[in-house]
């Protein structure tokens, strides 16, 4: 199936897979979606992924990350910044979410990058995505 948003194709795979109580999901691979996911490992938010090469197409598979009372870590995905409307932001106004509990990933000049390593880098770009 073609999507317009991959970037949301992601992340909505990522909720669902939580919603149910998956291990994994499998998400089409592209280097943009990698990006995001070795940012969400590096905040904590997923275990683990890998690119999985056993078909045609190559796959990203995210190991879902769960509290011991098996609630999913991440509470919630959103995405800010879409095919008809970029959202962009300069090194000073960089979002806060939920009072610094969660983050936010953007997309720079310096890679994809969460909130705390853009303004560590100086750096702004297209918001992305909050993750909290």
């Amino acid at each position: 199936m073609n999507s317009t948003d991959p970037i949301s194709d992601m992340l909505t795979r990522i909720r669902n897979g939580q919603a149910v109580r998956r291990r994994y999901v499998l998400i089409p691979h592209s280097r943009m979606k990698q990006a995001v996911a070795q940012v969400l490992q590096e905040e904590g938010y997923i275990d683990r992924f890998d690119v999985v090469r056993d078909g045609r197409f190559p796959m990203l598979r995210v190991y879902l990350k769960y509290t011991r009372d098996q609630e999913p870590l991440i509470q919630g995905l959103k995405r800010v910044s879409k095919p008809g409307r970029r959202i962009y932001t300069g090194k000073g106004d960089i979002p806060w979410i939920r009072y610094g509990l969660g983050t936010v990933i953007l997309s720079t000049p310096k890679g994809v990058l969460s909130g705390r390593g853009a303004r560590r880098l100086g750096v702004g770009g297209e918001v992305l995505c909050e993750v909290w």
